[in-house]
């Protein structure tokens, strides 16, 4: 299987959709990502990440219901697929093992 690799910023996309399930939608997913990284990010920038990681084929989407808040627009709903769960379970792995790779004196002292 050919490995895919993530930048920064398509994973946590892939991330805050997996946080927001069934309310992955594009405006959601750019609200979440201000709240939990303090990132201003712009909704045409993760549109367009969201583009990508669909034809890597770690996302899937559908159209929801209209809805009356939206003058009867549809949203469009995004979840990860499995492809997508495995590449970020593996980059989870690998960090995690760099991190318990570094020595105590690998790192200054950073108080939180």
């Amino acid at each position: 299987m050919r490995r895919s690799y993530l930048g920064e910023f398509e994973e946590v996309v892939l991330l805050t959709v997996a946080v927001l399930a069934e309310g992955a939608y594009g405006v959601a997913i750019t609200d979440e990502l201000d709240r939990q990284t303090g990132r201003t990010v712009s909704i045409s920038a993760v549109h367009a990440a969201l583009h990508r990681l669909e034809e890597k084929g770690m996302l899937k989407s559908h159209l929801g219901d209209a809805t009356a808040e939206r003058g009867g627009r549809r949203k469009r709903l995004f979840s990860v697929t499995v492809l997508g769960s495995r590449t970020l379970h593996d980059i989870r792995a690998v960090r995690q093992q760099l991190w318990d790779s570094i020595s105590p004196q690998g790192l200054p002292v950073v108080s939180l």
